[in-house]
């Protein structure tokens, strides 16, 4: 197996596969839906709503934090959590930046 090599990417591509790497399991994206589904920060309930453990939705809480697709703040003893908008612009422009060149014709 082949070693890859960061330093030969951009830090925008890197910044964009972390992106959709934090967004390539479905636990993630479970998370994401539910807290888009609020309407204020979520503490804790988390765990109430996934079929995970609290350990597995820590992880994957931090993945998604580390990525820069939820916020966190410290409330006493637990975390609370939302979607960080800042985030959504940056997936909109790559998403139309790949759709946007392609030929409807092309392998059709």
């Amino acid at each position: 197996m082949g070693i890859t090599k960061i330093e030969a990417y951009s830090e925008d591509i890197l910044s964009k596969a972390q992106l959709f790497k934090a967004l390539g399991h479905p636990a993630r994206v479970a998370i994401l839906d539910f807290l888009a589904k609020q309407t204020s920060c979520i503490c804790g309930e988390i765990v109430a709503e996934l079929p995970l453990s609290q350990a597995s939705i820590s992880r994957h809480l931090n993945e998604l934090k580390d990525a820069g697709l939820i916020k966190g703040t410290i409330s006493g003893t637990s975390v609370c959590y939302c979607i960080n908008t800042d985030q959504i612009p940056q997936l909109n422009q790559f998403l139309n930046q790949l759709i946007s060149p392609i030929d409807q014709t092309c392998c059709s």
